[in-house]
């Protein structure tokens, strides 16, 4: 029937992280965040048009209505944020890359656990696909240096050069 979910493409995700529901649940979040910032459209109001109507491919649903929440109750906070590196006014920004960037975002500043390159990589592909063709070269420029802002520790720790314990 055309007006039931497409349940059998959803999935809850158990402790295990699939990388490909992952990466899904922020595809379908940029398009969301997209439609929220173009047409205004209650965020309930898309969650639901996105989990009976768009939504083909397996995704990791919790991620997904983390990110469709997340950004918006954050969102000050979020643009904050960003715009210690934009350069230019959030207006004038490509609605698809400040999407991105207010996704990634939210992802480095209250997930700690999501480690940044993988962050950033994913904003990037996201860019690529979607945005304007030099798009991505901004976008890993912005986030580059809010991770370096926010996940200090993290990046100082993957610099360390190897130590062997044996010697």
């Amino acid at each position: 029937m055309p007006n039931e979910p497409k349940q059998s493409s959803i999935t809850q995700e158990s402790n295990a992280i699939n990388p490909i529901a992952r990466r899904n649940a922020r595809r379908y979040a940029l398009q969301a965040m997209y439609q929220w910032q173009i047409a205004g459209t209650s965020i309930d109001q898309i969650e639901s048009e996105f989990l009976h109507y768009h939504i083909d491919k397996k995704l990791d649903l919790a991620y997904f209505k983390e990110l469709v929440h997340g950004v918006p109750k954050h969102q000050h906070e979020i643009d904050h944020e960003m715009q210690l590196f934009l350069g230019r006014p959030l207006h004038e920004i490509d609605p698809i890359e400040l999407a991105v960037l207010r996704l990634a975002t939210y992802e480095l500043i209250k997930r700690p656990d999501v480690p940044y390159r993988v962050i950033i990589n994913e904003a990037l592909e996201l860019t690529k696909k979607f945005g304007s063709i030099e798009g991505h070269k901004f976008v890993n420029g912005v986030l580059d240096r809010i991770a370096k802002k926010n996940r200090v520790t993290e990046i100082t720790m993957g610099k360390e050069p190897y130590k062997n314990s044996s010697s």
